[in-house]
């Protein structure tokens, strides 16, 4: 699973929207969206920030998970 991909799965399980996260992280929600689709893979700073946001680290954002 993607960065873009891991980042939708755990917004929408906390219920946000990509408006809603926006606005938390005091990013343009095109960004936002840019980095759900796999367009742009957005600063370490903005990752930090959607992670702090969502209640999640950074590498649980980067990091695939394990089959087992």
């Amino acid at each position: 699973m993607q960065v873009g991909q891991r980042l939708r799965a755990i917004r929408v399980s906390r219920g946000l929207s990509q408006v809603q996260l926006a606005d938390l992280v005091n990013v343009d929600n095109s960004l936002l969206c840019k980095i759900e689709n796999g367009a742009t893979r957005g600063s370490i700073d903005t990752l930090q920030r959607i992670a702090q946001a969502l209640g999640v680290t950074v590498n649980d954002l980067l990091e695939e998970q394990k089959a087992g």
